[in-house]
């Protein structure tokens, strides 16, 4: 009687279990066809969300999926739309464009000697990237006192409004078409009048842009974005055109730009004097000699000329860029940590605890064993053409000189 009843039990519970698979079976929701073009787009347009925004989603709501998020490729988006009515999905389009509509009309000029951007609208949210004084930025939307921006090498963070001045459409062009000086010295002060024992009006670094309104006993007089004037030694920087018009970087310009910043500390998204990560070290070094590169190392190891990646040091040429990380295997893809310049005598200069020069020679006393074992592979990117790599003489990003002299070649 006993094994009737256990047999009679255990049919039941197995009827049970069956009945809620089929039910949770039911209950199991249909895939959203939405999604998968979303996802084919966002590959298409916005593989790398460091430099391009396509924040988008699918909801379902009855008989129609709704698109929501934001971006600011309206390219994407429309292609978005069509796959969805190709494929006879109904949809309602409900994606915040960026600009913002308040903003759509506006520029930004970064107007502190070095900005602070970040991943999120707070000063608490990671360090991603940094920006110097007169940088100009597209402006997408305002949280707070934040705003979202994009700066010339396509990054996309946040800074806080002490940090950028929002300009009009016009006066920004007002601004742009102004006369320029740059700052060349690592680090610096602007001054109320033109003599260094008056008062600072702020501190300078390396790569700062200004507007100059004149010279006057030894002293340029500047004025800030948001229109502060200042006085800046002649001895420590130049007009802008003729330091423009007199770029033709060798390796050795690159060399001697980064010895100046020897022993600079380690910082991570740091991009200027005040600290430098390994890529912000590397960016640096090239925009000072009129060049904007990509931002990290993981983009910039996918622009300018292969060199070498068998560790063939003798093929490479100062100013080359060494990768280093780890490489793909079957499950894995490649990832690239860490970049560093080539100076030559097989030894490379980058930022790791500080800028300090590493050999690649094993009877070095400076030999670096560490980043001889993940090396990946070397590039070069001085005198090379190619999607991220910008000339200043060619597509000048602060004055409207060098971009009308290219529209008319």
């Amino acid at each position: 009687m006993k094994k009737i009843l256990n047999s009679a039990f255990l049919a039941f519970t197995l009827l049970m279990l069956a009945s809620c698979n089929n039910e949770n079976t039911a209950d199991t929701e249909a895939p959203n066809e939405a999604e998968n073009l979303i996802a084919e787009v966002r590959q298409e347009y916005a593989p790398d969300k460091r430099v391009a925004l396509f924040d988008i989603e699918a909801e379902e709501n009855e008989d129609a999926y709704v698109l929501k998020g934001e971006s600011n490729l309206p390219e994407a988006v429309e292609n978005l739309k069509q796959k969805l009515k190709s494929e006879n999905i109904n949809f309602k389009d409900s994606i915040q464009m960026l600009p913002e509509e308040e903003l759509a009309n506006s520029k930004g000029v970064i107007k502190i000697s070095v900005a602070n951007l970040r991943g999120d609208s707070g000063h608490s949210s990671e360090l991603v990237t940094q920006a110097t004084l007169g940088m100009p930025v597209n402006v997408y939307k305002k949280k707070r006192n934040w705003y979202l921006i994009q700066t010339p090498d396509d990054y996309l963070a946040w800074v806080d409004g002490g940090g950028v001045q929002i300009y009009s459409e016009e006066e920004f062009n007002d601004w742009k078409s102004s006369e320029k000086l740059i700052y060349l010295q690592p680090f610096g002060n602007s001054y109320a009048e033109a003599n260094p024992a008056s008062d600072v009006v702020s501190d300078l670094v390396a790569g700062d842009i200004f507007e100059l309104t004149g010279i006057e006993n030894g002293f340029f007089k500047v004025e800030y974005p948001d229109g502060r004037t200042a006085f800046i030694q002649q001895n420590e920087a130049k007009e802008y055109k003729e330091w423009v018009d007199n770029l033709n970087p060798e390796g050795e310009d690159l060399i001697a730009t980064s010895k100046k910043l020897m022993g600079l500390p380690y910082l991570w998204g740091g991009t200027s004097s005040k600290g430098v990560d390994c890529s912000g070290y590397t960016k640096t070094i090239y925009f000072l000699n009129g060049m904007v590169i990509p931002r990290d190392a993981s983009q910039q190891v996918h622009t300018g000329k292969l060199i070498d990646s068998t560790r063939n040091f003798e093929k490479l040429i100062p100013g080359d860029l060494l990768f280093f990380g780890r490489p793909a295997t079957d499950s894995t893809s490649e990832r690239v940590v860490h970049v560093g310049m080539w100076i030559g005598n097989n030894e490379f200069i980058h930022s790791s605890g500080r800028v300090h020069i590493s050999s690649m020679d094993k009877n070095a006393q400076n030999f670096d064993q560490g980043n001889y074992d993940r090396y990946l592979r070397t590039k070069r990117l001085l005198n090379q053409e190619g999607e991220g790599l910008t000339y200043l003489r060619k597509k000048d990003i602060f004055t409207t000189d060098a971009a009308s002299a290219e529209a008319s070649e």
